[in-house]
């Protein structure tokens, strides 16, 4: 029994990104298996699970890189989707980071930096400001310099152009690039596919 278990966990593992994913399925048929659901109830609804939007969602492939976009924007969400990279094959990672509010980059500072080191190269984008003005005195610049006070190379880039053409001029076939964050971030991925050729 516990072969077919851990077996099941690793089918459930490749198909949806994240081992939080795996254990809300267990709790899920766990539940099912109590109240007597069909078994092949239960597979047919965990078949047609396709995640929450915006949770590691696949946007598409230019140049042979993978696309994908979150919504992570705190610690704790970007720990948790790089440790999903870990379930993909791929050569090098990219992401691309918008934080979200300049109250809680500011407050969040050294644990974002601490965050987003597992990615091989990181990009930030202006803060998003949502709805409020700077009153905290801190941009992106400040979260690329912890970053690389931590020991890795991170690069600040303000605007949307020029961060899918530092992009599309870097990334090679078989990378990954992940945009992440709760704002406007979600329009690189559209525009990196937009125009698929570098």
């Amino acid at each position: 029994m516990f072969t077919k278990i851990m077996l099941f966990m690793n089918i459930l593992s490749f198909m949806y990104h994240g081992r939080h994913n795996v254990l809300n399925s267990l709790a899920c048929i766990s539940i099912c298996d109590k109240y007597l659901i069909d078994k092949k109830c239960i597979k047919s609804a965990l078949s047609m699970f396709t995640g929450a939007n915006r949770r590691f969602e696949f946007k598409g492939t230019f140049n042979g890189a993978m696309v994908y976009d979150d919504y992570g924007h705190h610690p704790t969400e970007i720990v948790a989707t790089s440790n999903s990279l870990k379930n993909k094959k791929y050569n090098k990672s990219w992401v691309v980071f918008q934080p979200h509010t300049y109250s809680r980059t500011k407050a969040l500072l050294d644990d974002f930096a601490s965050s987003l080191l597992n990615f091989d190269n990181i990009i930030v984008l202006d803060i998003y400001a949502a709805r409020e003005k700077n009153v905290f005195n801190i941009s992106s610049k400040d979260l690329v310099d912890k970053i690389v006070q931590k020991g890795k190379n991170a690069i600040y880039i303000p605007d949307f152009e020029s961060c899918v053409s530092y992009l599309k001029n870097n990334v090679q076939k078989d990378d990954i690039v992940l945009t992440l964050g709760a704002g406007s971030v979600t329009e690189i991925g559209p525009m990196l596919l937009d125009n698929k050729e570098s």
